[in-house]
């Protein structure tokens, strides 16, 4: 096993506080956005000497990963571990499937332009989805309504864009009118002008003080979204997606293609080792609706809620529907509730651990650390069982 170091993200979406408190450092008054444990080459987590993950795993990836998860990921490691923390929105986004991955990245690669340069969508060749655990209340859009409902919910504000957007999907209620409708808002030859979404914002901010929304929810989230970005048509776009509003463990999995934003609370996002993001809007950053709209997926669906498996007296697991992680949590409470220890976590392959509260002693491979909070272990395939015992939580990203 090693002690492994994550990265932080400072993004402006970030909290202040909630990753340093984690981490146990002081708040410096920047945002704190994501912290990051994997090996991906934009932000790798490294041992103390300055080794990073990824150059770990390439020493010996039979060991480290195990065979089949070596054969089958290219000798990568498959995952990326987040703690994720937005203080403000983040922006409208879709995550690209492996095939539009591999083939967009070839042609970025081929064309020379830099991993870091602005005008680049693909930072690797890899697909992107995630799953979200909640560790405090979160917010979220995720997913597209159906047409009908979401002429309800536009119908009645009296604006001259929501009244353009009601007859659009009036007259073609399918997922046609629904990529019609994105389109008119996002792309830049039609996008509506700034007066227009504003005007469309304080309706909605109106109606929901008013009371008589068919959405509250949504119609605050509108307001909300205007005012971090005021005259951002994305905003608007809101209206066509599912509110998602979860508490402490519940979870939430995003496929590729699936239009969402994370709009505020603190979570546990597992990924495939990707940062491969296709803004539509609701960003400083680079914004390329055309490439989004190659990818996105506008059928009509509910958010995919992954409920926990018990795997024991002190270990719930949340599956996603990928080949790429899975999660869970363990916690314990030695000497009272769950006995004294020591007690088994199911994994495979590699693992990686991070502690949320209290303190554990982790053992596999007849090795044994200690984890407190924000601290991580990265455990290879060849170190096999693990056991853990103390007073805490911690959770582990691994391979199903």
């Amino acid at each position: 096993m090693w002690e492994i170091d994550g990265r932080v993200r400072h993004y402006a979406w970030g909290s202040r506080s909630h990753l340093p408190e984690l981490l146990d450092v002081p708040e410096d008054g920047s945002p704190w956005a994501e912290f990051w444990l994997g090996a991906h080459p934009l932000a790798p987590s490294r041992l103390s000497d300055g080794t990073g993950v990824g150059e770990l795993v390439a020493s010996d990836p039979h060991a480290i990963l195990g065979e089949g998860v070596a054969r089958a990921f290219h000798d990568e490691l498959p995952f990326l571990l987040k703690v994720i923390a937005p203080e403000r929105p983040l922006s409208l986004q879709v995550h690209p499937s492996r095939a539009r991955a591999r083939e967009s990245f070839a042609a970025e690669e081929a064309a020379g332009l830099p991993l870091d340069s602005p005008q680049r969508n693909y930072r690797d060749r890899n697909h992107k989805p995630e799953l979200l655990v909640a560790l405090s209340p979160f917010t979220a859009l995720c997913g597209f309504r159906t047409p009908r409902r979401a002429t309800a919910i536009l119908e009645g504000l009296g604006t001259r864009l929501t009244d353009r957007l009601h007859a659009l999907l009036v007259e073609n209620p399918t997922a046609h009118g629904m990529r019609a409708a994105l389109r008119s808002l996002l792309s830049q030859s039609l996008r509506p002008d700034p007066g227009a979404v504003r005007e469309v914002v304080a309706a909605c901010d109106a109606r929901a003080r008013g009371g008589a929304s068919p959405s509250v929810r949504i119609d605050r989230i509108v307001a909300e979204l205007g005012m971090h970005h005021p005259g951002d048509p994305g905003a608007v776009a809101a209206m066509l997606l599912n509110p998602v509003s979860m508490q402490p463990g519940e979870a939430m999995y995003v496929p590729p293609g699936a239009l969402h934003a994370y709009i505020s609370g603190v979570g546990i996002e597992v990924a495939a080792a990707s940062d491969n993001v296709l803004r539509a809007g609701l960003t400083e950053k680079r914004v390329d609706v055309e490439e989004l709209l190659q990818c996105v997926s506008v059928s009509a669906a509910p958010p995919v809620r992954i409920a926990p498996e018990r795997q024991s007296a002190t270990t719930v697991a949340y599956y996603a529907p990928v080949d790429d992680f899975e999660v869970s949590f363990t916690t314990l409470d030695d000497g009272e509730a769950a006995g004294t220890g020591p007690h088994r976590v199911a994994g495979n392959g590699p693992r990686i651990l991070l502690a949320l509260e209290g303190g554990m002693t982790v053992a596999a491979g007849g090795d044994e650390r200690t984890l407190v909070p924000g601290r991580a272990l990265l455990v290879p395939a060849s170190a096999g069982e693990l056991s853990v015992r103390g007073r805490g939580r911690m959770v582990q990203a691994s391979v199903p």
